[in-house]
């Protein structure tokens, strides 16, 4: 499968953006999808995800202010981001992978990222 991700950009403290996260291939609802972000000299850290199932997983620091959603008929995944902060700014990254949901890094597929900058 391939991913693209799009959607990010330049937003003020505050301000909110929804991430895409498209998918290529016919299988797209079998895979679980995840968001994950990493900052210049960061580690990549967990976001959210969503399974194949429909169940919705996300970072403690993210809860009540992102939501994530599937349209398996559009193979897309999106990431609505609410009341952003200048620390979220990272590169975001969407994965796939057929297993269950991981808040680690081991997808198997990865787009290429989208860049969030939050000004402060």
């Amino acid at each position: 499968v391939q991913l693209q991700a799009s959607g990010g950009g330049l937003v003020q403290a505050g301000g909110s953006l929804r991430l895409s996260c498209t998918a290529s291939g016919r299988t797209f609802s079998e895979y679980t999808i995840g968001w994950f972000r990493q900052a210049p000299g960061k580690e990549r850290d967990f976001v959210a995800a969503v399974s194949r199932s429909g169940g919705k997983y996300f970072a403690d620091s993210v809860k009540g202010r992102f939501t994530i959603s599937r349209d398996n008929d559009e193979n897309t995944v999106y990431l609505q981001m609410n009341s952003l902060k200048p620390e979220e700014t990272a590169v975001y990254y969407c994965a796939a992978d057929f297993g269950r949901v991981a808040t680690t890094p081991n997808y198997a597929y990865w787009g290429q990222g989208t860049l969030v900058t939050v000004s402060s």
